[in-house]
């Protein structure tokens, strides 16, 4: 089971979209800043805003990168209070 996850960072007011494998390893990795490259390694904190499971990786590589195209923050909080927008991405995402 594939997981697409969303931190923020009040140190910098902004969310960082993610997916992976193993979400608990993949925290761990961003705590303790891993890759020294990446995007989440500038802020020493960052907090699980929303995490959820979808059966296949390949649809959860397809929605990070449509959450990460919309450049929104507006859309991901609309995410996290709206339960029903991320099944319908979902499902538009298994069609294609």
């Amino acid at each position: 089971m594939a997981t697409i996850y969303i931190l923020f960072s009040n140190t910098l007011n902004k969310f960082y979209v993610g997916s992976c494998l193993n979400l608990e390893k993949r925290l761990v990795d961003h705590k303790n800043k891993t890759y020294s490259t990446s995007f989440t390694s500038v802020a020493d904190y960052w907090q699980l805003y929303l995490a959820w499971d979808v059966l296949d990786g390949d649809i959860v590589r397809k929605i990070e990168f449509h959450i990460k195209s919309m450049k929104s923050k507006k859309y991901i909080e609309n995410l996290k209070n709206y339960p029903e927008m991320r099944e319908k991405l979902i499902k538009k995402f298994s069609r294609i």
